[in-house]
């Protein structure tokens, strides 16, 4: 069975977690919501809410195909979380399809992972990729690599599609 990761923090834009986790679920794949403390209940900005599977210390990338990381503010707040941040770039490292959206940019930031990448992000991380050395375009949809990202929630029909054709190369 292929497995995914759904990275979820306070203050996540609730479309952009939930349509991954419902969508990759739908497509066949095993999801486990990694959140900084494992069982614990995360709030969206919206009023959405979920629960925990997994903390980053349970988590064996190499088990899994996909990573996604919502927008929100909860990428702001993952990437002050050492744990959150050393499963990004293992999950990178290993080669999982990185699927990233809207203010995501942020965690990969931190992870040290745009370095010489193309991406798009929402606009006001726009500077940040650019600084950390990432080549930023403004696109409903950048691929490069393992990393798909896309700027907000009306390009996720043309994300999530892009998220699985790659992992299931």
């Amino acid at each position: 069975m292929t497995k995914a990761i759904v990275l979820v923090e306070n203050g996540f834009e609730d479309i952009e977690l939930l349509y991954p986790y419902y969508r990759l679920m739908e497509a066949g794949y095993k999801v486990d919501v990694v959140g900084p403390t494992s069982g614990e209940t995360y709030k969206g900005k919206k009023g959405g809410s979920i629960s925990s599977s997994k903390a980053p210390e349970e988590v064996d990338v190499t088990e899994y195909d996909v990573l996604i990381v919502p927008g929100g503010w909860a990428p702001d707040r993952m990437r002050t979380k050492e744990n959150m941040v050393k499963l990004v770039k293992e999950a990178d490292e290993h080669g999982l399809v990185i699927g990233a959206i809207c203010h995501a940019a942020q965690l990969l930031i931190e992870a040290e992972i745009v370095k010489g990448r193309n991406l798009t992000c929402v606009k006001s991380v726009s500077t940040d990729v650019k600084n950390a050395g990432g080549r930023y375009t403004n696109e409903a949809l950048v691929v490069d690599g393992n990393l798909v990202t896309s700027r907000y929630p009306a390009d996720i029909p043309v994300w999530m599609p892009a998220v699985i054709e790659k992992a299931s190369k």
